[in-house]
């Protein structure tokens, strides 16, 4: 009787061990089949019949802690997905799980699918009226950062206005070592409207001959500007303060592209 006992409390010991091994291990592929594209209670469903094998749906309910009515919803959706096949056994309808790698098939179709009709996708995006996106950026850092994203542009033009603020308060190293050779390196030019000064006549001249840009100049008296603004890209404008060290980005195609006529308009208007 002892010897019986024994017997069936390591049984029972064995079970309760792998439950509590096991459940950990379950809850992470259940989150990774919520990622992959199913809802809880298909992976909770799917999940079980991979373990039970052959079974019914009492028995998948049962495991995966879901009713029996819903169940029957749960395993048909998955037999559309392919996840989930049934076959008759005396009489009985019994479930069994499909090869995981059926999900890898799955995700491929998919992602076939929505490869097919991207280019429509993208046709309807752009006939939609969006608000302005507006990113504020701090410190200097932060400001090098607005100047960083004229440089997802390559093969592209940037325009705008500049200040004497753009020389004095950007430090050499980031501008000149770095900015300058990388918007070169990436072929985007710039035309750019300046205050007519000494200073920038300088700057200009040291630095334009080998950074594809033309600069105008302006009577700084008539330029009363502390601020560099440009327009690049599609559809984006970047507004710096230097001394305040404070930038935005702004995206919107209804701005750019009327800053963008207001600087050409500027541009013609000034001697070269």
């Amino acid at each position: 009787m002892l010897h019986k006992y024994l017997l069936y409390f390591g049984q029972y010991a064995t079970i309760l061990m792998l439950t509590f091994l096991t459940t950990p291990m379950q809850n992470e592929l259940q989150k990774e089949l919520l990622e992959a594209g199913l809802n809880e209670n298909e992976a909770g469903i799917y999940l079980a019949a991979l373990e039970l094998g052959e079974t019914t749906v009492s028995r998948l309910a049962r495991k995966s802690g879901i009713k029996r009515t819903t169940a029957y919803l749960v395993i048909e959706s998955l037999k559309e997905k392919g996840l989930i096949s049934s076959l008759k056994k005396e009489s009985a309808s019994v479930f069994f799980a499909e090869d995981p790698r059926k999900l890898h098939e799955i995700m491929e179709e998919r992602k076939q699918k929505i490869d097919k009709i991207m280019p429509q996708l993208l046709a309807f995006t752009n006939l939609i009226d969006r608000k302005p996106e507006i990113k504020f950026y701090e410190g200097k850092e932060g400001v090098n950062e607005v100047l960083k994203d004229m440089l997802k542009y390559p093969n592209s033009e940037v325009v705008g206005w500049i200040s004497e603020d753009y020389v004095v308060y950007f430090t050499e190293d980031f501008f000149i070592n770095y900015f300058i050779p990388t918007r070169v390196k990436k072929k985007i030019s710039v035309r750019s409207i300046s205050p007519d000064t000494h200073l920038m006549r300088n700057i200009v001249e040291k630095t334009a001959p080998s950074s594809i840009r033309k600069v105008k100049f302006i009577k700084s008296e008539k330029f009363n500007v502390s601020i560099e603004m440009n327009i690049y890209g599609k559809n984006k404008i970047s507004l710096l303060s230097c001394e305040e060290e404070i930038g935005l980005i702004i995206r919107s195609q209804k701005i750019h592209d009327s800053l963008k006529s207001i600087f050409e308009v500027s541009w013609d208007s000034l001697p070269d």
